[in-house]
């Protein structure tokens, strides 16, 4: 048993090495980004569903906006009090697509762009959820967290952190960016490219550095989304 662990442990050690060698060859200024948001109907990540996506790309520290994308699920999923929050009423979601169809429109940008998120952990398990659910293909995601970024410069200077210090209006503000409509999916996923390009600044880190000069931050990340074809 003993013998076994040990053996998993230096799996996972070899592999998380073998990952962080992986990003020093994909340089900011040429890795193209892929900004992703969700409104869910909760954030309980096991139990959560998708009402909206918004996503919009970006690359050498401009964004795309012109490759932006928006799609409101029809979703019979209980709603609780996510209304008050995003304004995605059961009226608006019965007009929207189904979620397996938006899903299939999302799988080229996720196969082919560095993910950004903020709160990457919440959306990247409502996805999978969701792709579990449709039965799609398995697709291997890397991703960037803006919210981990976050965390990681407030813990540099706070031993206790403040109240909702780390929100996505909050951290936005802190940077000196301007005030964006906030629960809107698109705007959102903007917002969020906005701020990480922000945070590369605060970092000190260059568009000619690599994804691996974030590595120690713990806000780099790679996720497998949807069924095993094994």
């Amino acid at each position: 048993m003993i013998k076994r662990l040990i053996e998993t442990c230096s799996s996972a050690l070899f592999g998380k090495s073998k990952f962080r060698k992986s990003l020093r060859d994909k340089k900011l200024c040429s890795t193209p980004l892929a900004s992703v948001d969700l409104e869910l109907t909760s954030l309980d990540p096991l139990t959560t569903q998708i009402t909206s996506i918004g996503y919009v790309s970006g690359s050498a520290g401009k964004i795309a906006l012109s490759s932006s994308g928006y799609h409101v699920i029809n979703t019979s999923a209980d709603l609780g009090q996510s209304p008050v929050i995003h304004g995605l009423t059961l009226d608006i979601l019965q007009q929207g697509e189904g979620i397996k169809e938006a899903l299939k429109s999302l799988i080229p940008l996720l196969e082919s762009h560095v993910l950004v998120f903020h709160n990457a952990r919440l959306d990247l398990m409502a996805l999978n959820s969701a792709f579990k659910r449709c039965e799609l293909p398995q697709v291997d995601v890397v991703y960037i967290d803006t919210l981990q970024l976050a965390l990681y410069q407030l813990n540099k200077q706070h031993q206790v952190l403040p109240s909702n210090s780390a929100t996505l209006t909050v951290c936005r503000q802190r940077l000196g960016l301007p005030a964006f409509p906030e629960h809107n999916a698109l705007d959102d996923a903007l917002a969020t490219l906005q701020l990480f390009y922000a945070q590369l600044n605060e970092l000190g880190i260059t568009l000619e550095d690599s994804i691996e000069s974030l590595f120690h931050t713990n806000a780099v990340g790679r996720f497998s989304l949807g069924l095993s074809s094994s």
